[in-house]
């Protein structure tokens, strides 16, 4: 490996707007994220949907199977 080309490593505590930390790595030296694993929708089995005017109903509507 050529030298004084690589980023500096480090071991960061990464923070997440819900209060959760973990340990990571990064180039960086400190790390904040919107969402993580005990936050995220998919993580928690917790689902929201945003309908604005209907779109879902709208979307289902039209594209039905017919019986």
């Amino acid at each position: 490996m050529k030298k004084d080309i690589h980023p500096n490593l480090y071991e960061v505590e990464a923070r997440c707007a819900c209060g959760n930390s973990f340990g990571t790595h990064s180039t960086s030296k400190e790390l904040r994220v919107t969402i993580c694993s005990h936050c995220h929708p998919y993580f928690t089995g917790q689902q929201k949907f945003l309908d604005t005017a209907g779109r879902i109903d709208k979307f289902n509507k039209k594209y039905a199977k017919k019986a």
